[in-house]
């Protein structure tokens, strides 16, 4: 069900849709709401209060933005009210900040990931067909190294020849790129 459906069926009241729309939702807006607030009773407190404000306000979404983002704003004033509220006005120190940082990264870095990504994918696709296939099956299909050896039929030093020669191709070909990010890491499959 997409996201218009889904407010559309909640603010009629269908149990069934209101229930997805908290299991789609409810995780990331706490999360939100933990960041600001600094506490794990607060942020359930105020996840309470968003949703509660959610359901009065449901009827109004016009799908001028994304459910996400129109929760996450109902969920950024829920905060404020409750902070002005509560007078919690006082500035929070660096220490505080970095104790709460998000452990995903961030768009720029998942961009760059994504890039070099292509580029190592298009380089090995460059590769002779033998080294090709010994990066394809060990690396991108996760055989280990008797698997793949047993796989094409060579001995597991001739594989590792192979990985050995196509890795350093690979990270000459990358590096040499202008536009390379970081280095190549061919253990992280995708």
């Amino acid at each position: 069900m997409d996201e218009m459906q889904l407010a559309r069926s909640a603010a009629r009241g269908e149990l069934r849709a209101a229930t997805e729309l908290v299991d789609r939702f409810y995780e990331r807006i706490y999360a939100f709401l933990r960041r600001l607030a600094g506490s794990e009773s607060d942020a359930a407190d105020l996840t309470q209060k968003t949703f509660t404000r959610v359901w009065s306000a449901l009827p109004r979404f016009a799908g001028r933005s994304t459910l996400s983002s129109w929760l996450h704003g109902i969920a950024g004033h829920v905060w404020q009210d409750w902070r002005r509220a509560n007078h919690r006005l006082e500035s929070r120190s660096d220490a505080w900040w970095a104790e709460l940082a998000d452990d995903q990264r961030g768009p720029d870095a998942a961009v760059a990931a994504a890039d070099l990504a292509t580029t190592v994918y298009a380089a090995v696709d460059r590769l002779d067909p033998e080294p090709r296939q010994a990066v394809h099956l060990h690396y991108y299909q996760g055989l280990t190294l008797e698997e793949t050896s047993e796989a094409l039929g060579i001995p597991t030093s001739t594989l590792k020849y192979r990985l050995r020669t196509a890795v350093q191709e690979l990270r000459s070909r990358v590096i040499e790129r202008p536009s390379a990010v970081g280095t190549l890491n061919l253990v992280q499959r995708p």
